[in-house]
């Protein structure tokens, strides 16, 4: 399995494109603000043909450049349909902060031409390679992660967590349709239930694992102490995203 990834503009929003290998198909994940150019990179470097643009939530500068990328390759592009209305309308799951950077500059937004839902538990077989979506609300009412097999180097199975996980954090729960128990659940049920050996690749920063999260990330410990419902650890790193 082929996988490149690169962090695309002001947010450093990690982007990655995954394949079966180089002259293949390939699906592309995240193309935030300004990753549009390294896409087009990735496909020619490795000569390949996106089909699907995967987003794992709504928020701008994770599908600034869906709907240029996804029309670029003809490929279709796949959103929770709870998160589908800011693809044409972004402003509404933005911050203050984002919205007076975002001041003064002249934006359309629209959908891409062929746009399908997700759903929780749902296989998605695409360019040859097959990811399991899991609804992980919290961040955003209809945020999703990927899990696909990998099976190399001790390795069970990739995450493309989105804003959900971080290394050493969580996302952010204080935009609109974010809330904090619901992310709890969300990593109660969808992260602390895999093995160890899956590899987290992110939306912002480093990649980790699950192994390496449940033994040192505080809201995660801060979980498998004291349940859902328990207080997050008031001196633990900044949650990122937008």
């Amino acid at each position: 399995m082929l996988i490149a990834g690169f962090p695309a503009g002001p947010w450093g929003t990690n982007c990655y494109v995954a394949a079966t290998g180089p002259g293949a198909e390939c699906v592309v994940i995240d193309p935030g603000k300004d990753a549009a150019d390294g896409v087009a990179e990735v496909v020619r470097e490795h000569r390949l043909k996106p089909v699907a643009v995967l987003v794992t939530h709504g928020h701008v500068d994770h599908m600034w450049c869906v709907a240029p990328v996804a029309g670029t390759y003809d490929a279709t592009a796949w959103i929770h349909p709870e998160d589908r209305h800011l693809l044409s309308d972004p402003m509404a799951g933005m911050s203050r902060e984002t919205t007076q950077m975002l001041l003064g500059g002249r934006y359309e937004w629209a959908e891409p031409d062929d746009v399908r839902e997700l759903a929780d538990s749902q296989a998605l077989e695409l360019a040859g390679l097959r990811f399991v979506v899991d609804h992980t609300p919290g961040h955003t009412q209809g945020s999703v992660t990927f899990r696909s097999p990998y099976e190399q180097q001790d390795v069970s199975e990739v995450m493309f967590s989105g804003d959900l996980l971080f290394a050493g954090s969580i996302g952010r729960t204080d935009l609109p349709g974010g809330d904090h128990p619901t992310i709890l659940r969300s990593l109660r049920d969808k992260v602390l239930t895999l093995r160890d050996d899956v590899v987290v690749l992110p939306g912002h920063g480093e990649q980790t694992s699950i192994g390496r999260e449940r033994a040192t990330n505080p809201f995660l410990l801060d979980l498998q102490d004291t349940g859902p419902a328990g207080p997050a650890d008031p001196t633990a790193p900044v949650t990122r995203g937008l």
